[in-house]
């Protein structure tokens, strides 16, 4: 009878010692595992977007002296998948450009231009590194003793930029580009003439 009590005692004790660790635990101060937070995910760049640019053009003209130059803006448009931090998609621009020189008799100007390019580049957290090229269309006008002549032409276009994602939906970037448009045979300056221009922009994309 003694041992039953005994065990029946040391069985109770057993419990109340367990309860009290785990009490002691929930208090302040207590000793406790806490897991540790997995680390904040890679910004997701998937998607399609819409922005606005605003930069400088310059450049020379083929078969001329002039050397076009003048700030350029306007809106792009394109579409990016992702996988892993490869991030790669399309992109289209039209812009309108104040890009223009004189050396008597001959004014060239290139007022508009616009390019559809593939983009591809590496996302790191928030900010992706990117190249991106395809073709460019735009305008060359010639003017000379009150006569304009227009031609729009097309020809390719290459460069690079950086973005930066400042939350899910609005970025920003830097960017340089290379374009030149194909010669066209100009009656006014009784040659080919075509062009070829960089372009240095800033712009900003929102991400739906």
């Amino acid at each position: 009878m003694r041992t039953v009590r005994s065990a029946t005692c040391l069985g109770a004790a057993l419990m109340l010692a367990t309860t009290g660790l785990a009490l002691a635990a929930d208090l302040p101060g207590g000793s406790y595992y806490t897991p540790m937070e997995p680390p904040p995910p890679a910004s997701a760049w998937m998607g399609p977007y819409l922005g606005a640019t605003i930069g400088y053009e310059w450049g020379g003209v083929d078969n001329s002296s002039t050397r076009p130059a003048g700030i350029v803006g306007g809106v792009e448009g394109g579409f990016n998948w992702q996988r892993g931090s490869f991030v790669f998609g399309g992109e289209a621009d039209i812009q309108i450009s104040g890009a223009d020189d004189t050396v008597s008799p001959f004014e060239f100007s290139n007022p508009w231009f616009g390019t559809i390019r593939g983009r591809a580049g590496l996302g790191w957290n928030n900010i992706l590194f990117y190249g991106t090229g395809g073709l460019a269309f735009g305008d060359l006008r010639a003017n000379s003793f009150a006569l304009t002549e227009s031609h729009a032409s097309l020809g390719w276009v290459a460069g690079g930029g950086v973005e930066v994602a400042f939350n899910p939906h609005w970025s920003a970037k830097a960017e340089w580009l290379y374009l030149q448009l194909s010669d066209e045979t100009f009656t006014v300056t009784g040659t080919s003439n075509g062009f070829g221009g960089d372009v240095l922009r800033l712009g900003v994309n929102y991400h739906f």
